[in-house]
């Protein structure tokens, strides 16, 4: 594990720096500013909608970080990636492909890499949930606002809120034709994004609608020395339609139809520990030392050149995403007391993906991911308001089908990987094939162990619905103190139906039996009975030729990978039925106008579901829900005296059931693992230090720990380098490991983010100079705590110079990301397949910088 002495010491040299960019920006902007400027007078009231209805931030007792559009520009916030910069206890990954993109808040998220998952952090796009996490991986253009709730939200957001939500608001139609915009971004790597949207009145406060869009391309910053191509690029685009009907002051009608698509090279994996030689063994040789040799010929990476951002593959990766839907929400004020509200949707979301698993350009595996999701949505919400209670009601419908295609595919060189890697089964083959000649082919030869070309494919298809009945209610007791109540109930079924096939040269199917699957031992004492009869000239027994038959057919080599990726199983069917309740108790108390305190409790839960990946059959694909229990404490101040405002927030959760994809010894299981506890402190701060001057603290301290968790992942790479065995494997030969009081990976434990904005004048136009330092703590890059996948805390250092050109009503931003250029890895890492002792991970953005010019009509 590396010393944290070097944390410190790095830390202080970007607070340093920091400090000095501050200083430069401040002492520039004071000469610059008139002594008249007036730009940020008082703290700003913000309207959200984390209780589904329009209440102010300051009196809502919700943790929720609010980002309007206007934010997002100004901080050139171009995706969901990069808004975890101004959220306290908020992340956002990617690992294999856009479609294992995944959030988490509050340290608790879900890796989307089987579709069998549902998401901890619940996704909501005008009010339509998204099912799949990566739907929101695109570009954030023409949007209203997006609005971050942390902590369980069970009640109004329903199941998969085990977390929290995120909800992304859009620009609506208006008929006052002052919100369109053209904007052009332009940044290193030949980026380019063009987009726009305008707003049109059909008929004069009847009828009015928008149009807005974007498209994206760039390279990457990773660079594939085998094609020469780049990896993680950009080439991505949108279009929204909407209408606004609004036939009198008591009805709306507003109509979206959306598509999108992505066709991006993603992600690039590097090498952070590669497998030549085991640092701590001496003579011990890993997968690595093999590939460097002939007939592979591999270009093999170490740490050191984790940060040349090069990688070399047989093929790159391909990640392709279509998603499209329509949504109707109607608004009906049914009396002064009472208003209903629907919200319909219909999406279809189809995402494909193809990954060079073995990670080089040895041709070794190649995995497709092909799925197709259709969904519809129905809610409806019934309002009611008075001086003593604000409550609502709501019935809510879900219904999603999915049909998944998913193959690895041996490719040309796996078969010579295979004789090298499992040297010790060649003498074995070698003697059938020796009896075979003894006997003039009457034996039959051993069969090719693992031909290239074999395709490993299983096709899952589920079904699923989902009916819910909910209330929460507001209770006024006093001017005051807020009781608010809430309850949700939901029934939830799945089903699901899955196929397995095994093809190749020679193979049509592999043997499901494990009965009859090739076993060394009974081969080699059949192989020598098989001698004596030979000498004795006598027949072999029926017994003696069956045990080694197994390896007389082709393929018999993937039964000792060690992998149920490869392995045949029976057809499945299944089918999962749950109710599950949650709801929330809340008691706010509003001191005055500027403070309030709450104290709250929450319940949530992430649906269980069915395992669509190959795995034993043993195992059971069926998972049950995973649960979670959440108490918060929170503070929202105003000095007003000092334009000072502070939203603070201390919390415990706790997660039961907690659904984990855990290494058994010879493949993925997901399962129930055990429980999570989760306890923390969060602190949102704005400063306006002057009229021209604001800063803005995002700061969170989270411990997210394994309180009971008997079943983990246990260490592969440290254990190969030096033999140390994992201290959580209970018996020698355990497939797992108690991992009970360890870190849950991909979380830091600290996170600090500060944004210093200076507003100025030269001449007739108003500049603005931001700087934002963000400081993400240690993190294990997965859940089984190897120390080999430890990784140091890092700072992150963003600016900004923006120029309001009021006479074209347009605004020049430039910008850089990452401007010192860190170096860091994205809390993410991996055991690479069938190369024990090899960890890839995926690396943080290099610097970054462009220009925008925004034009506003």
């Amino acid at each position: 594990m590396k010393s944290p002495i070097n944390v410190t010491d790095r830390t202080s040299h970007r607070l340093t720096r920091l400090a000095n960019a501050i200083t430069v920006c401040l002492i520039s902007s004071t000469f610059c500013a008139s002594a008249d400027d007036k730009l940020n007078t008082e703290l700003e009231h913000i309207v959200v909608q984390a209780q589904k209805t329009e209440q102010n931030l300051q009196t809502v007792p919700v943790a929720v970080t609010a980002l309007s559009g206007k934010d997002l520009t100004e901080t050139v916030s171009r995706d969901i990636f990069d808004l975890q910069n101004y959220v306290p206890a908020f992340a956002a990954f990617q690992s294999q492909s856009v479609t294992n993109s995944g959030f988490s808040i509050r340290g608790i998220g879900t890796s989307a890499q089987n579709f069998g998952f549902e998401s901890s952090v619940g996704l909501y796009v005008d009010g339509v949930y998204r099912s799949r996490q990566n739907a929101l991986i695109n570009d954030l253009v023409d949007v209203e606002s997006v609005e971050i709730l942390r902590g369980p939200q069970g009640t109004l957001f329903g199941k998969n809120t085990a977390a929290g939500a995120m909800t992304v608001n859009s620009v609506a139609p208006s008929h006052d034709g002052h919100n369109g915009f053209a904007e052009v971004l332009l940044g290193n790597d030949n980026l380019v994004r063009v987009s726009g949207a305008s707003s049109f009145s059909v008929v004069d406060d009847v009828l009015a609608v928008r149009f807005s869009g974007f498209n994206t391309q760039s390279d990457g910053f990773i660079t594939d020395e085998t094609s020469g191509q780049t990896l993680n690029n950009r080439n991505r685009s949108a279009i929204k339609a909407q209408a606004l009907y609004t036939p009198n002051d008591k009805i709306s009608m507003r109509f979206i139809a959306d598509y999108g698509e992505l066709n991006e090279r993603c992600c690039g994996a590097l090498t952070l520990q590669d497998n030549i030689q085991a640092n701590e063994i001496p003579g011990k040789f890993g997968t690595d030392a093999l590939l460097l040799q002939p007939p592979f010929n591999a270009t093999i990476y170490n740490r050191s050149d984790f940060f040349d951002y090069s990688t070399s593959l047989s093929q790159t990766p391909i990640s392709k995403m279509e998603d499209k839907g329509l949504s109707l929400q109607i608004d009906a004020e049914l009396n002064d007391a009472w208003d209903i509200v629907s919200i319909s949707a219909y999406r279809a979301f189809d995402s494909l993906d193809t990954v060079d698993t073995d990670f080089s350009n040895a041709d070794l595996l190649t995995a497709t991911n092909d799925a197709k999701q259709q969904s519809f949505s129905q809610e409806l919400r019934l309002h009611y308001s008075s001086d003593t209670l604000r409550a609502m009601m709501g019935a809510y419908y879900f219904s999603q089908n999915l049909d998944l295609s998913f193959d690895t595919t041996t490719q040309q060189d796996f078969g010579a990987f295979f004789a090298a890697a499992a040297a010790d089964l060649l003498p074995l083959a070698n003697a059938i094939d020796q009896f075979s000649a003894l006997t003039g082919g009457l034996i039959a030869p051993s069969a090719a162990p693992a031909p290239a070309g074999t395709a490993f494919e299983h096709n899952a298809y589920q079904d699923q619905d989902s009916i819910a009945l909910f209330a929460q209610a507001d209770w006024f007791l006093t001017d005051a103190f807020t009781l608010t109540t809430g309850l949700r109930f939901t029934r939830e079924k799945k089903s699901i139906e899955g196929e397995y096939f095994e093809q190749g040269p020679g193979i049509n199917g592999l043997e499901q039996d494990p009965l009859r699957w090739p076993n060394i031992n009974n081969a080699a004492l059949a192989l020598q009975e098989i001698g004596v009869a030979l000498l004795n000239d006598t027949l072999p027994s029926e017994a003696a030729l069956g045990a080694i038959a197994p390896f007389q057919q082709p393929g018999w080599g993937y039964f000792f990978l060690g992998s149920a990726a490869v392995l045949p199983r029976p057809a499945l069917s299944a089918e999962l039925d749950d109710n599950q309740v949650t709801g929330t108790v809340k008691l706010a108390y509003q001191l005055n106008d500027t403070t309030l305190t709450y104290v709250s409790f929450a319940t949530g839960f992430k649906a269980g579901g069915t395992n669509t990946d190959r795995i034993q059959p043993s195992f059971d694909p069926l998972f049950d829900a995973e649960k979670s229990r959440s108490g918060e404490i929170g503070i929202k101040h105003d000095f007003e005296q000092y334009d000072v405002r502070i939203n603070a927030a201390a919390h415990y959760t706790r997660i039961s059931d907690f659904q984990a994809t855990t290494f058994t010894g010879s493949g993925f299981n997901l399962q129930n693992a055990g429980d999570i506890v989760v306890q923390g402190l969060e602190v949102e701060a704005i400063w306006l230090v002057t009229p021209n001057t604001e800063i803005h603290v995002a700061a969170a301290r989270t411990l997210a720990n394994f309180d009971e968790f008997e079943q983990g992942t246990c260490w592969v790479a440290y254990t190969w380098h030096t033999g140390i065995d994992d201290p959580g494997r209970a018996n020698p030969t355990d497939p797992f490991c108690s991992r009970d009081g360890d870190r849950v990976g991909f979380e830091p434990q600290n996170t600090l983010a500060i944004m210093l904005n200076q507003h100025f004048d030269i001449s007739d136009y108003a500049f603005t100079a931001s700087v934002d330092y963000q400081y993400t703590g240690d993190v294990y890059l997965d859940d089984a705590n190897d120390p080999y996948k430890f990784e140091d805390a890092y700072s992150v250092v963003n600016a900004r110079l923006s120029m309001s050109i009021p006479q074209w009503d347009s605004e020049i931003i430039a910008w850089s990301r990452n401007l010192f250029d860190e170096e860091y890895v994205a809390r993410s890492g991996f055991d690479v397949p069938v190369q024990t002792g090899k960890i890839m991970a995926y690396p943080g953005a290099p610097r970054s910088f462009g220009i925008t010019f925004r034009k506003s009509f």
